[in-house]
């Protein structure tokens, strides 16, 4: 049985559950079933621009949460969809993720050699050739959501499209990763930072909740909800992931610690400090999860994970 948790910053109250056994099962069943997915949209090495290929399945095929399909699916079956157009969706952000993963750790960007506790594409392979996979998997996630695969109304397509290239773009994404690289240089307040981690990391959670209610043609309301749930849930995540920067290991990680404090960078635990941070992101599970009370008990991982989120070591 869940457990009631008094939040003492303020009115809101939620239940946290003890245990996080559905999550868990259905996190595995979506990284099977997306990675079936991928391995069948992704090239095999082949002529003489093999070596792209494979650089391309050596990042995808890493490891990883695959959290932003555990998200797609999830938010799909509230609606019905078809699980086979939700995977192709789901497999397209997560070779959007990748490329994103492949082109931060690059010597121009954060200048990283681990990334899912193993060398990092540009180290195992090359720098440009990294460059190149990254832009491949960028190229190939609109391939996958423009195929009639996905679903069969270019209207849904083209919505998906539009919507992934402003996630990821110069307003999402990438503006994100900008203000990030300038962040060394500026001294950022709470705000700012929001600002930030919304555009740099929580663009694309919000595109993967709100990509299975456009694949149904879902109610603005519904999708609203959704974007508003994913609003919370990726700023919860990049708090979690910045503590872990702090109080974490590689070995516990994956991937190199300490290069936001390294390089001067803002974030919230810095602002807030550690247990601060911790507290805001209580606040933001509960608040994520009261998003989803629309959908009753059909969100019932969905309204879990933002405080599975809470207890994660990598």
């Amino acid at each position: 049985m869940p457990a009631s948790v008094d939040l003492t910053y303020g009115e809101a109250r939620t239940f946290r559950p003890l245990r996080f056994d559905r999550v868990k099962a259905d996190s595995k069943d979506a990284a099977r079933d997306v990675e079936s997915v991928l391995e069948l949209v992704l090239p095999k090495p082949n002529g003489s621009h093999h070596r792209v290929h494979e650089a391309m399945r050596y990042a995808v095929f890493a490891g990883g949460k695959r959290l932003r399909p555990l998200l797609v699916l999830n938010c799909a079956r509230l609606f019905g969809v078809e699980p086979h157009r939700a995977l192709r969706v789901a497999a397209a952000i997560e070779a959007l993720h990748t490329y994103s993963l492949v082109h931060d750790d690059l010597p121009c960007m954060d200048d990283d050699d681990l990334r899912r506790g193993r060398p990092t594409t540009h180290v195992a392979f090359d720098e440009a050739t990294a460059v190149l996979a990254g832009d491949a998997l960028l190229t190939l996630a609109f391939e996958v959501l423009s195929h009639p695969d996905t679903h069969p109304s270019a209207d849904i397509r083209c919505q998906l499209v539009s919507h992934l290239a402003k996630a990821a773009g110069n307003a999402g994404m990438i503006g994100g990763q900008m203000v990030d690289m300038e962040a060394a240089n500026h001294p950022f307040d709470a705000p700012e930072v929001v600002s930030l981690q919304r555009m740099k990391t929580g663009a694309l959670f919000e595109f993967s909740c709100e990509g299975g209610a456009i694949l149904a043609g879902a109610l603005a309301s519904d999708r609203e909800a959704l974007r508003d749930y994913a609003r919370d849930f990726g700023l919860l995540y990049q708090i979690t992931d910045d503590l872990l920067d702090v109080v974490g290991t590689s070995e516990q990680t994956g991937k190199t610690v300490g290069k936001d404090q390294r390089q001067g960078k803002a974030t919230l635990v810095s602002i807030l400090g550690v247990d601060g941070a911790r507290k805001e992101a209580e606040r933001l599970a509960a608040s994520a999860a009261d998003k989803l009370d629309r959908f009753n008990d059909k969100a019932d991982v969905l309204r879990e994970l933002p405080f599975f989120l809470l207890d994660r070591e990598s």
